[in-house]
């Protein structure tokens, strides 16, 4: 049995040393940054630190989805290894990335019959994208098929519970989430909106809640309510340049709930465009979504 390939883009929000370590390839979204264009891939090209400093200081990047064309290049080089590639793409409700995925995936079984290819819309993005490569990744590794590995992410895409506090209003109001008033009401009151990933891969705003430690207790409320094990789980916690809010919801979480491994790891030059510094998210699997 050939094992397969998994490639997926920077916004899934893995560790960098995950990825690169395991080989996992990927392609980025461009980033434009101060005049100048980058792509997201963990932090080689744009250091996180500069990035975040930039939007503390008032820097409005904004992102260029992944286009036909480098997939397409993608595809091909990694057919030189004659495996198939299951792609795994943040969700077509946010980016239209996925959609390219789709149109090179076609070009390039159209020139090349053989080619084994699967692109799977996670109707997620960033580390509740991550989960499912990772998980993906770890089948594959075990020695799991293609066929097996896409049936999973099938199965339990729509089971990625993805919650996230946002801290900056700004960037939510510049990308039309929310309303100029609401942003201005909501820093003066210092409201934090919580976001929920729907079943369609939108981004739904659930609730409002004052201060980042009543937002940090919804976040673990959400996981002792729907995770489908409060236990033996991988968790993943994203976050825009707040690592101490990270490891303090860990903590809380350890304390509670037992057994459980965690992915932790910064929010890439991608969704922090649109998130903000600030950004707290946590991911797991529940019965649904």
């Amino acid at each position: 049995m050939t094992k397969p390939i998994i490639m997926t883009d920077a916004g899934c929000d893995l560790p960098g040393s995950f990825i690169l370590e395991n080989n996992i390839p990927f392609l980025g979204l461009i980033c434009h940054f101060k005049g100048k264009d980058y792509e997201d891939d963990f932090g080689k090209s744009l250091s996180y630190e500069e990035f975040y400093n930039g939007l503390r200081n008032g820097e409005m990047p904004y992102t260029s989805q992944i286009n036909e064309y480098r997939f397409t290049e993608k595809f091909k080089k990694l057919l030189e290894e004659k495996r198939p590639i299951i792609y795994i793409g943040m969700s077509s409700a946010v980016s239209g990335t996925f959609n390219s995925s789709k149109l090179a995936r076609e070009a390039v079984i159209n020139e090349f019959k053989d080619a084994d290819i699967t692109v799977i819309d996670s109707k997620d993005a960033s580390i509740g994208l991550g989960l499912l490569v990772y998980f993906a990744y770890k089948m594959a590794k075990e020695g799991r098929s293609r066929d097996e590995i896409v049936k999973w992410l099938n199965e339990n895409k729509l089971k990625v519970n993805h919650w996230f506090m946002v801290e900056d209003l700004k960037h939510l109001k510049r990308g039309g989430r929310i309303s100029s008033s609401k942003a201005v009401i909501g820093t003066l009151l210092d409201v934090k909106p919580i976001i929920y990933i729907s079943q369609d891969g939108s981004l739904k705003n659930m609730a409002n809640v004052r201060g980042r430690r009543k937002g940090i207790k919804y976040l673990v409320d959400r996981f002792r309510e729907r995770a489908i094990s409060t236990e033996n789980q991988v968790i993943g916690i994203s976050h825009g340049d707040c690592l101490e809010d990270a490891n303090l919801l860990k903590k809380i979480m350890e304390k509670e709930f037992h057994n459980n491994k965690f992915i932790i790891n910064t929010l890439g030059l991608g969704m922090a465009t649109h998130c903000g510094n600030g950004m707290l998210a946590l991911c797991f699997l529940g019965n649904e979504r």
